[in-house]
């Protein structure tokens, strides 16, 4: 048979916040055949399996199965904007025969996927619905602890005991070929819950050209493909180090949601939604893949992809070729997420103005810290007194010199962060405002200093024979479930991934004269968060910049560009893929705990790049006099 014609795949969402309009406006475009999104994150997911917990504990005797519909949606935990998202697109999804799969199913998939049928028929149509089921890996997670897992933490190497906290709730990462399996039978729409952010992009190009569960290198394409749409315009001009070209033309407005073309062999075209703002560029493309990767193998439970030589080319305006991976087994077990409770926290702020600001930073701390005193110190768990900003002499406003002195705090007593406790951490530290250093003002919202409870998030690797991914067809009577199988092969992998310093290092000095600047001006890059570890990835624009890049970023430089406040002395990997001139480091646990539990300013890595591009280092000046980021 001859091969298909390349699926166009459009990515809806990036997470729970992105834009509401976007099934809407996509589903319009009648060239898109499937259109995926991501509505789930680490704290999402948090917030949802505590929330399940809660809601079971509530109930009592009573199963959650047993209740009305009416209840069943009072106390689902899905995420609920996706209704929001889906229906007013119902009408064109039907119209342009466009097929769904997100995972926005969270802890209670089942019931979403009954509201999306239900949405449907309400709108006077009819379209099969299904939903993937195998997710919560609460029960599994508690069986193996039983029996002496440890579930060592992929950041930080502790076992649970050694983490301290109970797991209330853990979820695993499927892949997407119960979604193939789920649009092969006949369905519209796939509702899932924690898949990773890329299988519904694996799914639709696996059940568009038939692909078997073997066919790695296919596999591993649509994988990449995945992770580039997976977080919608963030590949199409939002997040980039080149934003100020979007700026100038004011192409930074309404940035187009992204759509890849994903052909027989898994490689892509992506593209862009026609009269949107944004642009699709190798720069955006690399920017994209920079974020969240972990090394030069990228997991998931159908493929394993090496990424080592993947290739962007721009072959037209907004057009840009992903090839260049190659597909390997994928690895025995599945990451899986555990959520422990942690305690409280809380915070206020004081903003300090004016000359001096590292003296009334210290002024605020040491009178904090005597009013509360030795004992209530010894009751909190963490108390950080961070400044933010620094004051700018002859700034052009009061609001620009002025720093947030942020005083953070959390516990396992609870009483301590209730803000109405007169012994507590608020009313105790905020009487020193009287005597404070000049300058000094409270913000008029203190709610922050009220304690609220936060938890924190344990990934560890679950073996994927301990979990049942079924496959769930709403539309058949009696309702058919179907049992999906185990990858056909398997292969293990060493749990440090392969990092190196260069091969065959540039002398710096051959590069000619130098002047000392911000990388940022010539180098672009990316940054984030997988839990408290944090990636980041530069890349430089043209050819003969790559051999200087790839010599200058050493892991030691790495540190020293930190700076000592910054370089907590743990293990840093390093990568290199020369066909996007990229060269990538993971900074293991470098992010305090990860978003849900995390005391710093950059809770999801974000920022890190961006730190990192704004540090001087000598850069050739034939670079430079090219002109700049």
């Amino acid at each position: 048979m001859a091969p298909k014609r390349p699926v166009n795949v459009a990515g809806s969402s990036g997470g729970f916040s992105d834009r509401v309009h976007a099934i809407s406006r996509l589903a319009k475009d009648p060239e898109i055949d499937v259109i995926v999104g991501d509505w789930l994150s680490e704290m999402t997911m948090t917030i949802h399996g505590t929330g399940k917990v809660k809601v079971r504990e509530r109930l009592g005797d009573r199963k959650f199965e047993d209740l009305s519909w009416e209840e069943q949606l009072q106390n689902a935990m899905f995420a609920e904007n996706f209704i929001d998202c889906f229906e007013p697109a119902i009408d064109d999804i039907v119209k342009n025969k466009i097929k769904v799969a997100v995972n926005a199913g969270a802890s209670d998939t089942e019931v979403l996927a009954k509201l999306v049928q239900k949405k449907i028929q309400e709108r006077g149509h009819i379209l099969n619905v299904a939903w993937v089921e195998g997710d919560d890996a609460t029960g599994a997670v508690k069986d193996l602890i039983a029996k002496g897992e440890g579930f060592r933490s992929t950041m930080h190497n502790r076992t649970v005991q050694e983490w301290g906290l109970d797991p209330i709730t853990a979820q695993c990462y499927l892949g997407g070929l119960g979604i193939a399996k789920a649009l092969s039978e006949g369905a519209d729409v796939v509702i899932c819950g924690r898949v990773s952010d890329a299988s519904p992009i694996i799914g639709a190009a696996a059940w568009w050209h038939g692909w078997r569960a073997d066919q790695f290198d296919e596999l591993a394409g649509s994988l990449i493909i995945g992770h580039l749409l997976e977080c919608s315009s963030y590949v199409s001009g939002g997040y980039c180090s080149d934003f100020k070209d979007l700026l100038k033309t004011g192409k930074h407005i309404n940035i187009g949601f992204p759509i890849c073309a994903i052909d027989e062999k898994g490689h892509g075209i992506m593209y862009k939604e026609k009269n949107t703002g944004g642009n699709m560029t190798v720069n955006s493309v690399t920017s994209q893949l920079l974020y969240e990767i972990q090394g030069p193998q990228y997991y998931n439970c159908d493929v394993t992809a090496q990424i080592e030589q993947v290739k962007f080319e721009q072959v037209g305006e907004d057009r840009v070729k992903v090839s260049g991976v190659r597909g390997l087994p994928p690895p025995p077990t599945t990451k899986v997420g555990l959520t422990g409770f942690a305690g409280y926290q809380a915070e206020y702020h004081v903003f300090l103005c004016g000359l001096d600001i590292e003296e009334k930073c210290k002024w605020t701390e040491d009178q904090v810290r005597y009013e509360l005193g030795e004992e209530t110190l010894k009751r909190f768990t963490l108390l950080k007194f961070m400044q933010n900003g620094s004051s700018v002499i002859d700034a052009r406003n009061q609001d620009v010199a002025t720093v947030d002195f942020r005083i953070f705090a959390q516990s396992k007593d609870r009483e301590l962060l209730n803000m109405r406790n007169p012994q507590g951490f608020f009313r105790k530290s905020m009487v020193t405002f009287l005597q404070s250093c000049p300058g000094a003002s409270l913000g008029n919202d203190v709610r922050q200093a009220e304690g609220k409870p936060y938890y924190e998030y344990h990934p560890a690797l679950l073996p994927q024979d301990a979990l049942q991914q079924r496959v769930h067809l709403l539309w058949d009577a009696p309702q058919k479930v179907i049992d999906m199988p185990l990858a056909p092969e398997f292969s293990t992998y060493d749990r440090q991934q392969p990092s190196y310093e260069t091969k065959d290092p540039v002398d710096l000095a051959s590069f000619g004269p130098t002047v000392r600047l911000p990388m940022g001006k010539i180098v672009l890059g990316r940054s984030g968060d997988k839990c408290s570890d944090c990636n980041v990835g530069f890349f430089v624009r043209h050819d003969d910049e790559w051999d200087w890049l790839r010599s200058l970023l050493t892991v030691d430089k790495i540190r020293e560009l930190l700076g000592p406040e910054e370089n907590h002395g743990k293990p840093i990997d390093r990568f290199e893929m020369p066909n996007i001139k990229a060269v990538h480091f993971l900074l293991h646990d470098h992010l305090d705990r990860g978003y849900d539990a995390c005391s710093t300013y950059d809770t999801l890595g974000k920022n890190a790049c961006e730190y990192l591009r704004a540090r001087t280092v000598d850069i050739p000046k034939k670079f430079a006099d090219r002109g700049f980021v």
